[in-house]
């Protein structure tokens, strides 16, 4: 019989920049958790606003402790994934629930998560979307073609819970053992396809499933294309560049754990050149942004290129 869950083995770890209100609504709502995890691990991505004041403030109500990191540089979501789950390593946790600044947690949503923990070691919970709405995740890929499956089901059967092969570092629930195979994040990605890949390298350690369990809101209004049960969100003209140039990262990751299929992977990034362009002209309403794609096709050409190019090496204990 596996241990029970002790919430005070986890540590929620939450990456922020520039977004101090959006902060201070999530540390509200951990404020409010009944369970509440050991620590709460905050990485400060070289925010210019009042990120520090907030978090002072919420020191002595929280009811757990808070260790800060400020961060000298953005090093963007991946980056500070990658040191919030280092920090948190360090400190011993067992479990790490990582997420980012712009959602609230519901208050049972520790206990909800770690009610799996016995049975699985790589857990994703659900998400309410900002208008109520339950939001669908993709939690599918087609490793062959480097994209998420958009028709994987949406709907759960009575074990209340499905498979995955992908990850989001919007609610990632992770065992420890888990993170030492796998190593820390990569933050070479600076954003996009970083929490994907890293949830496929989870999924080849252990069983990786996304549970029926809503614990998480979305607090930020993110305009959107409704197709029903899906949709499609507006974007940046960063995030065009490194989705594009990212692939590179991905197919060396593919690569070196045996799994890339060279001619499936190219088609899967001419899909995705085609998905953006469809989401430029449809949630967007613009034309404009069609070049940061393809700066991230030609800069993503030179890390394909790069013969020293290593993944991210397993952490030790």
């Amino acid at each position: 019989m596996p241990d029970p869950f002790d919430p005070a083995s986890a540590t929620i770890v939450v990456v922020t920049y520039n977004r101090s209100g959006l902060l201070r609504r999530l540390l509200t709502s951990i404020e409010a958790m009944d369970p509440k995890p050991g620590h709460v691990v905050i990485i400060d991505n070289a925010s210019s606003d009042d990120t520090a004041e907030v978090i002072d403030a919420f020191r002595a109500s929280i009811g757990t402790e808070i260790v800060y990191r400020r961060l000298e540089t953005n090093t963007g979501g991946s980056g500070g994934f990658s040191a919030g789950m280092e920090t948190a390593y360090e400190l011993g946790s067992t479990w790490l629930w990582v997420m980012d600044d712009d959602v609230e947690v519901v208050p049972d949503g520790l206990a909800r998560m770690g009610a799996w923990s016995g049975r699985f070691r790589s857990i994703q919970g659900r998400r309410y979307d900002f208008d109520g709405s339950e939001f669908y995740w993709q939690y599918r890929q087609s490793i062959a073609l480097g994209i998420p499956i958009p028709f994987a089901p949406a709907g759960f059967d009575a074990s209340g819970f499905k498979e995955m092969n992908s990850g989001c570092f919007e609610g990632m629930f992770i065992h420890r053992d888990i993170v030492r195979q796998v190593g820390l994040p990569d933050p070479r990605f600076f954003i996009y396809w970083d929490d994907a890949v890293y949830g496929w390298l989870a999924s080849r350690k252990t069983t990786s499933v996304i549970v029926n369990e809503f614990v998480l809101r979305r607090t930020r209004e993110i305009k959107q294309w409704d197709m029903g049960v899906r949709h499609l969100n507006a974007s940046s003209d960063m995030y065009r560049y490194y989705i594009m140039r990212n692939r590179a990262i991905m197919r060396h990751y593919f690569a070196a754990h045996g799994a890339l299929k060279p001619v499936r992977f190219a088609l899967g990034s001419a899909l995705t050149f085609a998905k953006e362009l469809i989401r430029l002209t449809f949630v967007e309403r613009t034309v404009r942004g069609t070049s940061n794609l393809f700066r991230g096709i030609r800069d993503g050409r030179a890390i394909a290129r790069d013969k020293a190019w290593q993944p991210m090496p397993p952490l030790e204990d």
